[in-house]
């Protein structure tokens, strides 16, 4: 059974849309609001996708920016009457934070995901057992470790699980391929996890060696996410997270051009698996 489109989803569409139509219609927000009789708050909260918006108000918008196109409108009518509701992650709320939880939402739609990691498994790889092994050393209530490794596995089903699965590009430094988390047997079953998942068409999984040098994010991970309707995104993992896109566009190329160097410098995607499965059948 396919599930339904998450109400984040519709709401992104609805953003793009909408802010597309404003400019060609050449209002700034502030125009655009005053004409439908609205705060500029209230529109600029649509236009980044953090509010559900309601058919009538949607219908007010179309018409000031002069969008009648029936499909077009039909659709767009589709995604109001989906963008109410909470997102999947929403009953994780006591371990996603506000900065987490946006990322969720564009992680969803991105068409192609690029993580790079320099000390252990992305997420999007971990089996139940090594995640839970490497939170426990943070000092968390079993209860948290447990919400939190949940969320994880849920997340990974849904990335690779459902309809519209994105493209898939890991780098894993060569310390996570060795890194022995969670005991022999459990690193052994994640090794052959993340084996399982180089195996699929979609995803991609290169080993950057002990040889390769420094680089740019020589000291931490990230994520970045490219789509084919709006600009790409970069999500720094840290302590807080934080995600930047359009608003620091040197930064962002920072990154792009970083993960290009990794993937340069990361051994090929046979010689890759192939040490993978050799530190595996060393355990």
């Amino acid at each position: 059974m396919t599930p339904p489109v998450d109400p984040s989803l519709n709401r992104r569409k609805l953003r793009i849309a909408l802010r597309k139509a404003r400019e060609r219609s050449g209002l700034s927000q502030r125009e655009a609001a005053e004409r439908v009789e609205w705060s500029q708050s209230k529109l600029i909260r649509v236009e980044t996708g953090t509010v559900s918006v309601s058919v009538s108000d949607l219908r007010a918008l179309l018409a000031l920016y002069g969008v009648a196109e029936p499909d077009t409108v039909h659709e767009l009518e589709e995604a109001a009457r989906g963008s109410k509701g909470a997102s999947w992650w929403s009953s994780y709320h006591d371990v996603v934070s506000p900065q987490f939880a946006q990322y969720l939402g564009y992680e969803g739609a991105a068409r192609a995901v690029d993580t790079y990691h320099p000390i252990v498994v992305p997420g999007h790889l971990q089996t139940r057992a090594y995640a839970e092994a490497l939170l426990a050393e943070r000092g968390l209530a079993a209860e948290r470790v447990r919400r939190v490794v949940d969320l994880r596995m849920e997340r990974q089903q849904r990335m690779f699980g459902g309809p519209g699965r994105p493209t898939a590009t890991f780098v894993l430094d060569e310390a996570a391929v060795r890194r022995q988390i969670g005991g022999r047997g459990a690193f052994r079953a994640q090794l052959e996890q993340v084996l399982d998942f180089a195996g699929r068409d979609e995803v991609t999984v290169r080993v950057l060696p002990f040889d390769a040098g420094a680089h740019y994010s020589t000291l931490g991970s990230f994520v970045l996410l490219r789509f084919s309707d709006d600009d790409d995104l970069l999500y720094l993992e840290h302590a807080a997270g934080s995600m930047t896109g359009g608003e620091d566009l040197e930064l962002l190329a920072h990154y792009q051009e970083c993960f290009q160097t990794l993937m340069e410098r990361a051994l090929d995607e046979n010689a890759s698996l192939d040490l993978i499965n050799r530190v595996k059948q060393s355990l």
